[in-house]
């Protein structure tokens, strides 16, 4: 079973999985206490707990999205008692930027925030953060597993100095992790960094192993959670920050998992090929799926495709993990139900970014397309009454700061880049944004920066020379013919008004397209 750590900001301390689910009364009342009482009288207004899931590489291929053969019965179920946004975006399709928007309600070139690398309090050193400004109203805030990016955590946001993170490698089978741990010493031995060796020196794509759900991280998440909800229920009100890891590569999970899934029935993208007339710097290349041991030979997209079964392989293997991470959201909403605070919870779920599974003959994000940028959101506020819906409004991530502070009373902080989502909870149908905005850059060094705009019907892209500004390609897409985004139209002469009138507009920015 793997050991997970309790990691002191303020010592190397570390704790066992055993050690934490036994801690209790002793480290309550030790100075690294979990919950400290509200002060008297902060309970006069009853204010709403929050749980916030964030969900690693998960796009919306859910069953309440319609994706088949998908089961996802759990968030299906969230989906029931809340509002499905079967259109949200991410500021940016990579981890970091995209965590750092929604938690700061900033976006990404406000933050300085373009990569996975850079602290968002590297520019911004006293930007409140959507836990912190819980916190600060006195909520008791709480994070366990990867919500923040994991190597990028902010201390300063949270009520106690500890997170639950699993510290050990995330493959199962003793064999591959004997194997890992001697080409990882081999590296550090060679003088390669720990962040080379964490980033490129990774073991297998897919591991299927037998053992229970905590065998593996996200298990191991969920346990730690649910402890965690027990001691919170006497304590609220409290904000909860979740972040789970699967689907993320590598696809590990639970061989049952994989089992609800026959590997030759699994459908493969139909658009196996890149976009037709888009530049080729517009792809990213398989880099990331290139770390893993077995794939270091992949082709890029515009150099050849995996073969079917490496295909089947991976897709089988996303599925799979997005059955396990299921089942753990299952078991936390389980819990809020059991312990009575569902009721007075808001639930949310989402996606940092989402991801290919061989469209365009990609894999994995960072790219501006559909399939990247295009993520899972659901808001299940609190109260007996939940009725389920979606809505087709244009959303964004950033979207989901304003939101929360609306929803608790909160005062929002000036400043922010989205907009509050709670008008779509009372009327899903009612006018809203008229495009959601993304972006990601390319090039050595980021020399091009890819900035698109989603509208109703149309993607469109803007490639521009990182520093002169000069345009080097333009993508334009229409979802209503073709909405795989399998060609680009922005060359044809037919779409010239077309490309003028959308230039203009994402040159305007998000701030024209607000709902009025």
């Amino acid at each position: 079973m793997i050991r997970p750590a309790l990691v002191s900001y303020f010592g190397s301390r570390r704790w066992s999985r055993r050690e934490f689910l036994a801690a209790g009364g002793a480290v309550t009342a030790s100075r690294f206490s979990l919950f400290s009482s509200a002060p008297a009288g902060s309970r006069a207004k009853a204010k709403p707990n929050v749980v916030i899931i964030a969900v690693d590489d998960l796009r919306p291929e859910l069953g309440c999205f319609g994706a088949k053969p998908v089961q996802s019965p759990s968030i299906d179920r969230l989906a029931r008692e809340g509002l499905v946004f079967t259109r949200a975006y991410c500021a940016m399709p990579i981890c970091n930027p995209s965590r750092a928007s929604l938690l700061t309600g900033m976006r990404p070139d406000t933050l300085g925030v373009w990569d996975n690398s850079t602290h968002f309090r590297k520019n911004h050193p006293d930007i409140t953060t959507l836990p912190q400004l819980f916190k600060n109203a006195g909520y008791h805030c709480v994070e366990v597993g990867k919500f923040f990016h994991d190597s990028l955590p902010d201390p300063v946001s949270w009520s106690t100095p500890i997170r639950l993170i699993p510290m050990t490698t995330i493959y199962v089978s003793p064999a591959i992790r004997a194997r890992q741990s001697a080409r990882e010493a081999a590296a550090r031995k060679a003088g390669m960094s720990e962040a080379w060796v964490s980033s490129y020196l990774r073991g297998p794509a897919t591991e299927a192993f037998d053992g229970p759900d905590n065998a593996s991280w996200d298990g191991v998440i969920a346990d730690g959670t649910i402890d965690l909800l027990r001691k919170l229920r006497d304590k609220t009100p409290f904000f909860l920050g979740i972040g789970l890891m699967s689907p993320h590569l590598p696809f590990v999970a639970p061989k049952r998992y994989w089992d609800l899934y026959q590997r030759d029935e699994i459908p493969l993208a139909p658009n196996n090929f890149l976009p037709k007339g888009a530049p080729r710097f517009a792809m990213n290349g398989l880099t990331e799926l290139a770390c893993h041991e077995d794939f270091v030979d992949v082709p890029n997209p515009t150099e050849g495709s995996l073969t079917e079964d490496q295909v089947r392989l991976l897709r089988h293997g996303y599925f799979a993990c997005v059955s396990y991470v299921d089942a753990q959201v299952g078991r936390i909403i389980d819990a809020l139900d059991e312990l009575n605070l569902r009721a007075e919870t808001i639930i949310v779920l989402w996606g940092d970014n989402g991801c290919k599974l061989g469209e365009h003959g990609g894999w994995g994000k960072q790219t501006n397309y559909e399939e990247d940028t295009r993520v899972p959101l659901i808001i299940s506020p609190a109260g007996e009454k939940r009725a389920g819906g979606e809505t087709p409004a244009l959303v964004e991530l950033v979207d989901v700061y304003p939101t929360l502070c609306e929803l608790a009373d909160l005062r929002a902080p000036r400043g922010l880049e989205g907009t509050s989502l709670a008008p779509l909870l009372q009327n899903p149908r009612r006018p809203w944004k008229t495009a959601a905005f993304s972006q990601y850059a390319r090039g050595f060094t980021y020399r091009y920066v890819g900035r698109a705009m989603r509208t109703d019907r149309y993607r469109y892209i803007e490639w521009r020379e990182r520093f002169e500004g000069r345009l080097v390609a333009a993508e334009l897409y229409d979802h209503e013919s073709d909405p795989q985004e399998n060609v680009n139209l922005a060359s044809l002469p037919e779409s010239s008004v077309l490309v003028e009138e959308l230039s203009r507009r994402l040159g305007r920015g998000w701030k024209a397209a607000l709902p009025r």
